[in-house]
């Protein structure tokens, strides 16, 4: 009778791992199309922001040529990132 082979159980990299947990962070750039006053609804919309909260980061947009609107896992940053492409917001994602 024969011994059966033994395959050795592969386990993924750690480089996956590590990508996985690190925090990503959502920028949204600067455009010429959208309103500033569309920008401050949508960042209130979606993330819940204050007023105050979405007119500073729309001016700091505005001026600066984008902001950081929120972070996280990298799942939910891509998941924030299609929203904002879904309103017409030009946005990528950052690793921390």
């Amino acid at each position: 009778m024969t011994t059966p082979a033994v395959t050795p159980v592969e386990t993924p990299g750690t480089d996956q791992r590590n990508e996985l947990d690190q925090v990503w962070q959502v920028v949204v750039w600067n455009d010429p199309v959208n309103l500033m006053s569309y920008v401050v609804w949508v960042f209130r919309k979606l993330f819940g922001h204050p007023e105050t909260e979405a007119t500073r980061l729309m001016l700091q947009v505005h001026h600066e040529g984008r902001a950081v609107v929120s972070s996280g896992p990298l799942e939910k940053a891509e998941f924030d990132c299609h929203r904002l492409h879904h309103h017409g917001l030009w946005a990528t994602l950052e690793r921390v």
